[in-house]
């Protein structure tokens, strides 16, 4: 059986809301056609029951991609608003379902994800009683840009194995006083090209996995209108994370006329090669398993 076609968001949340039924699914956003298949694959072997496939009529699947449980929606990824436009209609139409979202060419990971599923890990974190997981955009990019001019190479993929921090989050609304338990965190190629990077698109946490209720909404700055969602842990102790190890930025760098030029290579003294393991991650202090052993 292949998977169904629909022409846009609202045919999918007509047609299409029974793959909303139960979570966790994963939403994907295309923004081009850079390993969309990679992306797809890595996500169903986490164990997303559905998958929701926002994408350009462009895109061509392989044909073993072409499943009940994927299915592709007609949608413009690079549209302003297009990102919050689509979760906001997704999160009203599937309360207490739990999401993920990502775009092309990013690949979550989270502790322990080679022996335990995605579903297995918000088990628990629901009985911590949280609705919201903060995970942290690792940059990856390739480890030679005249081999691969896109910086995208998931053999020869490296990461910074350190350059990360967070500053206190300041509460417009009570004088700039910091936000409980939030935190702004920065990093990676944000960090070092951020003469490239507009201001407000530097930060590298994202409120990724989240469970939909009544009422609650996304914002453009990767967080939520309920601020509980946005913090990294609960009062008590500390919670999972997990992170995001993302080709984004380095393929913007490199497509982008204003950058490209300016930017040779982005191997620096503090890269190491990416292992694709959630060990690795959690040795490098880029993801936090809590209570979770």
């Amino acid at each position: 059986m292949e998977h169904t076609t629909y022409d846009g968001l609202d045919d999918f949340l007509g047609r299409g809301k029974a793959a909303l039924a139960k979570g966790p699914v994963a939403l994907i956003f295309v923004e081009d056609l850079v390993e969309v298949d990679t992306t797809i694959r890595h996500h169903q072997s986490l164990g997303f029951r559905e998958i929701v496939l926002f994408a350009p009529d462009a895109l061509e699947l392989p044909r073993d991609l072409e499943r009940p449980e994927v299915h592709r929606v007609r949608y413009d990824a690079l549209a302003d608003g297009a990102l919050t436009a689509a979760l906001n209609r997704v999160i009203a139409a599937a309360p207490g379902v739990w999401f993920y979202y990502c775009f092309n060419a990013e690949y979550l990971f989270y502790p322990f994800c080679e022996t335990r599923t995605v579903g297995e890990m918000l088990a628990f974190h629901t009985d911590e009683r949280r609705h919201a997981m903060l995970t942290y955009v690792i940059d990856l990019y390739a480890g030679n840009l005249r081999a691969f001019p896109s910086a995208v190479s998931l053999e020869t993929a490296l990461l910074d194995k350190s350059g990360y921090y967070a500053l206190a989050r300041p509460d417009a609304a009570n004088h700039n006083y910091p936000k409980e338990r939030q935190l702004d965190f920065f990093g990676g190629l944000r960090w070092r090209f951020e003469e490239h990077i507009p201001k407000g698109k530097r930060k590298i946490d994202r409120i990724a996995l989240f469970r939909a209720k009544p009422g609650l909404t996304a914002r453009p700055d990767h967080t939520f209108d309920d601020e509980e969602y946005n913090t990294y842990a609960c009062p008590w102790h500390h919670n999972l994370t997990a992170a995001i190890c993302s080709f984004r930025t380095a393929k913007a760098l490199k497509a982008n006329p204003g950058s490209t030029f300016d930017i040779r290579d982005f191997k620096w003294h503090n890269s190491t090669a990416f292992e694709w393991s959630s060990q690795q991650l959690l040795d490098l202090g880029l993801m936090e398993p809590g209570q979770w052993f």
